[in-house]
């Protein structure tokens, strides 16, 4: 669905340096660019976003991001989440829809971002969109690591988890549960953005780790799009590997 007329997409890429398993993980070469180079190219690529910028902590990263001809600005380094960090860029540049787009992605999906900002426009109603996938591995289901997400009947977010949600109870009968991993990006409307860091923190963000339960718990709506982009995240030094043998396999440089 095209854009409507004079609407603004504002995607957001936050961009920390300090990272305790790696630091200046934003700068780290995969195939030969920054890492941050690969998530704004592809950005960049989606159709509906009509401005990229870079928000992070650190001139080192900013002069990175413009040495490749993107756009940054620095921001302050006391956020405690890269939602307060778009949150900042939301008070200063304005645009009716904005999309945080993780900075440590180098494979983000333009489609998928496509996919959140045509959900926006096509539902005036929708605060908050964010994507998730089918799990189809079995013991993706019982990870910690990968948050699950469960939705109602509009496809509203009911609850997130690192648990296996839904649980299935009586594993005696004909049973057959969906789960779906929830892939952190987000698409918010701006005054939505601008409260997000205002809010208190709940019980159950507490107990999970997980920002956007405060979200829920303070009453705003989160739409889940299903999506076939199954997020890669780059944590460890592995992951750099796991990317470029992606990037190799599907014959992208």
């Amino acid at each position: 669905m095209p854009s409507k007329p004079h609407t603004k997409v504002l995607a957001v890429i936050p961009a920390r340096y300090g990272s305790t398993r790696l630091p200046g993980k934003p700068l780290l070469p995969i195939a030969g660019s920054p890492m941050i180079q690969h998530v704004v190219e592809r950005a960049r690529k989606a159709a509906q976003i009509t401005r990229t910028v870079v928000a992070t902590d650190d001139d080192r990263i900013q002069k990175a991001v413009e040495g490749f001809g993107a756009e940054s600005i620095l921001t302050r380094r006391d956020h405690q989440t890269g939602t307060d960090r778009v949150a900042e860029v939301a008070a200063h540049i304005p645009a009716e829809i904005y999309l945080n787009v993780q900075g440590d992605e180098p494979l983000v999906e333009p489609a998928t971002l496509d996919a959140l900002v045509s959900a926006m426009l096509e539902d005036d109603s929708i605060q908050i969109a964010t994507p998730c996938t089918a799990i189809l591995r079995q013991p993706d289901i019982m990870d910690p690591n990968i948050t699950k997400v469960v939705r109602d009947f509009e496809g509203n977010a009911l609850y997130f988890s690192h648990a296996p949600i839904p649980w299935v109870r009586d594993t005696g009968e004909a049973v057959r549960a969906r789960h779906w991993k929830h892939i952190g990006i987000y698409a918010f409307r701006r005054d939505v953005l601008l409260e997000i860091p205002t809010l208190p923190p709940g019980d159950l963000e507490r107990l999970e780790k997980l920002e956007q339960l405060r979200w829920l718990e303070n009453g705003f709506r989160i739409r889940v799009i299903e999506t076939e982009y199954d997020a890669v995240s780059v944590d460890v030094p592995a992951d750099i590997e796991r990317v470029e043998k992606i990037l190799r396999d599907t014959g992208n440089p």
